[in-house]
């Protein structure tokens, strides 16, 4: 399969698809749409040839008549006829043993499954180098934001120091109104679940858990080392209160859901944590459903993606973004061109070692004193006040902090301290405060 002069190779590829949902629809209708335009920069003709659902009754769209509609992987999987494979089920399993398979038949595969890349990436991406065949997932993080080609193929001759991202839409969507509206995070949330940006059950979403399997993969990229799901801190956005978003607001600041990972002389950091941003910081004004992606290299400086982090169009975007190049590597015989990059071996630092500002309210007696006792709290934990201010509100006393840059550690240590202080009736929060980015 050649391209010579612009002009389409007469083999046509077929293609199989394991799941036909909002992201597989999306893939068939823009295969359908931009059809003439995706071949000729493919250099071949594609077809559909058949599709693997749990549900063969449901009506798919989109499709030709042609394509076979089926209930068995083995229709795709020991069909010799079939080149690439699309798998856009999602899960473990069987999505993984599906990849592994089609691997080993010389089938090349694209994949939109953030979960499965995160915690198996490596493995999947060795047996692609040793079948000679293309694995690609760009649309395992940000939708329809490109990133993960970036930072393999642009951004390769960089040291990536940094990477901060809002990857999560629900989430954002939901500080997003409670910063707007002065909505609970319980009436943002439901508004999102009506408009389709939530899922029937949220818990992934607002646990953090989609957030940190996307910050593995991207921290993976970047740092040339192997980083899996569990090796991120979580933290999800369950305990921020409109008080809080009122607070941070009055001192400049807008929460966002961050997935924060940064590369050290004693190892990577990854977490995913509510977090204070500079209201000025351009990450502060990513709102609604969008996500955003700021990367720090060097010699390229700061860098930031930005759009629809999620979605059928945005996603079926980089799916179909992904099989326009494996069809180009395919014509040049250059598939497996780009291989798994976590070749060194690098410690994952614990949270404790994070080192941030941050921000602590306490409902408190209101007496004298109370600051003075607090304050030696602090003293004996290695923690140095930066600004506090007293809030009077619904007949309480609130103290709100901002800490200097300190170990996460002894933060922890002062927070255990404080409830057992008699003038703290209550520690409501504590959350991260980050920026500038760049010191």
């Amino acid at each position: 399969m050649k391209i010579l002069d612009g002009t389409l190779s007469d083999h046509s590829v077929n293609i199989g698809i394991f799941g036909y949902g909002t992201v597989g629809s999306g893939v068939g209708k823009l295969l359908l749409e931009n059809q003439k335009s995706i071949e000729m920069k493919a250099g071949a003709r594609i077809r559909t040839k058949a599709v693997a659902i749990k549900n063969p009754d449901k009506k798919r769209l989109y499709l030709d008549p042609s394509t076979v509609i089926t209930t068995d992987p083995d229709c795709i999987l020991k069909d010799p006829e079939i080149e690439v494979v699309l798998e856009l089920m999602g899960g473990i399993s069987p999505a993984k043993e599906y990849i592994l398979e089609a691997m080993a038949r010389g089938k090349h595969v694209i994949t939109a499954n953030k979960e499965l890349m995160a915690n198996y990436g490596k493995g999947l991406l060795e047996t692609a180098a040793e079948r000679k065949v293309d694995l690609y997932f760009e649309a395992s993080v940000g939708g329809g934001i490109p990133i993960i080609h970036p930072l393999k193929e642009s951004l390769a001759g960089n040291k990536i120091k940094k990477i901060i991202g809002i990857v999560n839409g629900t989430t954002n969507y939901i500080l997003t109104r409670m910063s707007q509206e002065g909505m609970s995070l319980k009436e943002a949330l439901g508004e999102a679940q009506q408009l389709g940006y939530a899922e029937a059950d949220p818990r992934a979403d607002l646990e953090g858990l989609d957030a940190a399997a996307k910050l593995a993969i991207l921290s993976s990229i970047a740092f040339n080392a192997r980083v899996v799901h569990k090796d991120v801190y979580v933290e999800g956005i369950m305990g921020i209160s409109p008080i809080d978003i009122r607070y941070a607001r009055e001192l400049g600041y807008t929460i966002k859901l961050l997935a924060i990972s940064e590369d050290g002389e004693e190892g990577i950091m990854v977490r995913v944590h509510p977090t204070m941003v500079p209201s000025n910081h351009v990450l502060a004004s990513v709102g609604d459903a969008y996500n955003a992606i700021y990367v720090v290299g060097e010699p390229v400086g700061d860098l930031m993606f930005y759009g629809r982090g999620a979605g059928s169009g945005p996603t079926a975007s980089s799916v179909v973004g992904d099989l326009i190049d494996v069809l180009r590597n395919m014509s040049t015989d250059k598939s497996g061109r780009i291989r798994c990059t976590c070749f060194e071996s690098k410690k994952i630092l614990p949270i404790d070692e994070v080192e941030s500002r941050y921000y602590i309210v306490m409902d408190v007696v209101d007496k004298p004193g109370v600051l003075a006792q607090i304050a030696g709290v602090f003293g004996r934990n290695v923690v140095s006040i930066e600004s506090v201010i007293q809030k009077q509100r619904e007949g309480r006393t609130d103290l709100v902090f901002i800490l200097h840059q300190v170990k996460e550690k002894h933060v922890a240590r002062a927070i255990q301290e404080l409830h057992d202080l008699e003038v703290v009736n209550k520690v409501l929060n504590c959350v991260r405060v980050e920026g500038p980015f760049i010191e």
